[in-house]
């Protein structure tokens, strides 16, 4: 009888299996990731804290990947996927254990920011895996159907959380969530979805530790490179720019994740257990949507054009959430993440076309942005204690236009192809 712990890939790597099991981990990291922001209604009225204080906490999370991105590229071509692989999901295991053991605000900044050091490492691994395990030819579909999964549960992950938050509140709790409730302080009902992590992420252990994975040679793109190859990137001014442009963007996509919840209840008031939440979930939903839309946009436009048009929408949604009414923002707030769906890839590829080499450490210079997650959230938490949220909110805009900006002056080396260049080359003179 064939186990888990002797499922193979064949000659070539390649196993349907083993790429079921990447598309699982992307799950477990967007289920895990994305659900801070409808926390923050409740982590500032459970733990007493002001707006910037309660953004230390995705700050932690979010700036464990300006701290692991790049290290964990050397990791793992020391010591291979599996044990990171592991690793990873222990750190997650321990991180959420111990907040929902032992719920305060000290606690939390510590999990969030171990959970985060997992996630980061995660992300380095899984791509060249999935590489290997569903054939080279397979994996910009791969890549695209991951991003859908990705989409998918950042979609749930709120949704299950309003669900037991509603429970939890109930005077009538049976079964399974009696016992949750037996576990969970009644005064922090939330905190209940920090035991479903560490399930979760226990599971996790256990698989990953039982897999036997196939031998990954990574690419010169997946490579960590040399400290050389990183001095050369860094006096490159582009470098610098996508780096910014991919710090702007993530700071866009978690500033209107964050705090889009906290600003429904606070000029709205809309419950944050239910209508903000839902409204969080879908965000991610719409975002999932976008990409679709965006990839067959891709295929006709210049990818530039394309960013302008979306960062354009984006900012448009932006006004419409901060001066409309609720009507008009419980709208305008989701279709945000619609706007925002293909800048991460696109941001992505015109950074990496814009260069001639060094690849792999690039990408891990562009992953390092990632930490805008952390940055962009606290600024507009402390702006939102000096001014109001919605001053603090107006931000944005400028992360949006930022990224905005990119679509006028990238130069990339190679243009994305579409139907009307498809005979015609696409080679740019570099800038």
């Amino acid at each position: 009888m064939t186990t888990t712990s002797t499922v193979r890939a064949g000659a070539s790597g390649r196993s349907r299996f083993l790429v079921a099991v990447v598309f699982f981990v992307f799950f477990v990291i967007s289920f895990l990731t994305n659900i801070i922001g409808p926390l923050v209604p409740d982590i500032i009225a459970g733990f007493h804290v002001s707006m910037a204080m309660a953004a230390i906490l995705p700050f932690a999370f979010f700036i464990a990947y300006g701290v692991m991105s790049i290290p964990a590229g050397f990791a793992v071509e020391r010591w291979g996927e599996k044990p990171l692989l592991v690793a990873s999901f222990v750190a997650a295991t321990l991180g959420a254990t111990s907040f929902a053991a032992f719920p305060s605000y000290s606690v939390a900044v510590a999990s969030l920011f171990v959970i985060g050091a997992g996630m980061a490492v995660l992300q380095v691994v899984i791509n060249p895996l999935l590489r290997v395990a569903g054939g080279a030819e397979h994996f910009a579909f791969n890549s695209a159907f991951a991003q859908f999964i990705f989409g998918a549960a950042s979609f749930l992950s709120p949704l299950v959380f309003s669900s037991l938050v509603t429970h939890l509140e109930s005077a009538h709790r049976e079964g399974f969530y009696a016992l949750l409730g037996s576990i969970t302080p009644p005064a922090l009902p939330w905190v209940s979805i920090y035991w479903i992590f560490a399930v979760v992420s226990g599971i996790s252990v256990v698989a990953m530790a039982l897999l036997r994975l196939p031998k990954v040679d990574r690419t010169t793109e997946e490579s960590a490179g040399t400290l050389g190859m990183y001095r050369e990137l860094l006096r490159n001014r582009f470098v610098w720019l996508y780096f910014l442009a991919i710090v702007a963007y993530v700071g866009c996509e978690q500033g209107t994740a964050d705090w889009m919840s906290p600003f429904l209840e606070r000029y709205h008031h809309v419950d944050p257990h239910t209508g903000g939440a839902h409204a969080v979930a879908y965000f991610w939903g719409l975002m999932t949507a976008g990409c679709l839309l965006g990839m067959g946009l891709l295929k006709l436009f210049d990818s530039r054009r394309v960013l302008i048009g979306f960062s354009l929408g984006a900012l448009a949604m932006l006004s419409m959430a901060l001066f409309g009414s609720a009507d008009v923002a419980l709208v305008a707030f989701p279709c945000m993440g619609f706007f925002a769906s293909i800048m991460w890839p696109t941001l992505v590829s015109l950074g990496l076309n814009s260069v001639p080499q060094h690849h792999g450490p690039f990408a891990g210079i562009l992953c390092s942005g990632i930490m805008g997650g952390a940055l962009v959230p606290e600024l507009i938490g402390w702006l939102g204690d000096l001014c109001g949220l919605r001053i603090g909110m107006l931000f944005l805009y400028v992360t949006f236009g930022f990224v905005l900006s990119v679509g006028f002056w990238a130069r990339p080396l190679i243009r994305n192809a579409t139907r009307a260049s498809a005979s015609e080359p696409v080679l740019n003179t570099p800038a």
